[in-house]
């Protein structure tokens, strides 16, 4: 059993297969981060298609939008925006805007790696303790589900090949 850990970040951007690594084009923090988080779920996409046949099963979850210390990183501007601290300086908490503490954001990792709605499954992108709602576009304007751009399983594909490339690692 793999658990990915991904984000509802994987709105922000797809893959770029021909310039992961943003090498012809500008750096975007942002998009650096969805291209990343989309990645981390199509990883899971892949890996289970590729371990099943062995037991093994993969998962991509969403934890939440926890304040962890990665917001060292953020300007004071882009924590106020975000509403990610209070006027204190203390995490904001609201899981129903997607705002958890580090705990309620492991919740879902514990339940991906024990529950039995998902025996005999895998590959598939698990939010707030259940498999997320699959949306329709990638450009959708909803906050929760997944991006169809997430579990491709032909975008998955390709990452592992170019995955495969850039590390000089294969499976087979």
């Amino acid at each position: 059993m793999v658990v990915a850990l991904s984000s509802y970040g994987h709105r922000r951007a797809g893959v770029d297969f021909h310039d992961p690594n943003f090498e012809r084009r500008e750096y975007d923090p942002w998009t650096a981060y969805g291209q990343s988080k989309t990645a981390n779920s199509l990883f899971a996409v892949a890996l289970d298609s590729i371990g099943q046949r062995k037991g093994v099963r993969a998962f991509a979850v969403h934890p939440g939008g926890i304040a962890t210390e990665l917001i060292r990183y953020m300007s004071k501007a882009q924590i106020e925006a975000y509403k990610i601290i209070d006027e204190v300086g203390k995490p904001i908490i609201d899981p129903e805007n997607n705002k958890k503490t580090p705990q309620q954001g492991a919740a879902t990792t514990v339940w991906c790696a024990t529950s039995p709605q998902l025996e005999g499954m895998g590959g598939v992108y698990c939010a707030d303790c259940d498999i997320a709602r699959a949306l329709p576009t990638d450009d959708s304007t909803e906050l929760h589900g997944v991006r169809p751009r997430a579990i491709d399983p032909v975008a998955a594909g390709r990452l592992w090949q170019l995955s495969e490339q850039l590390t000089g690692a294969n499976l087979d």
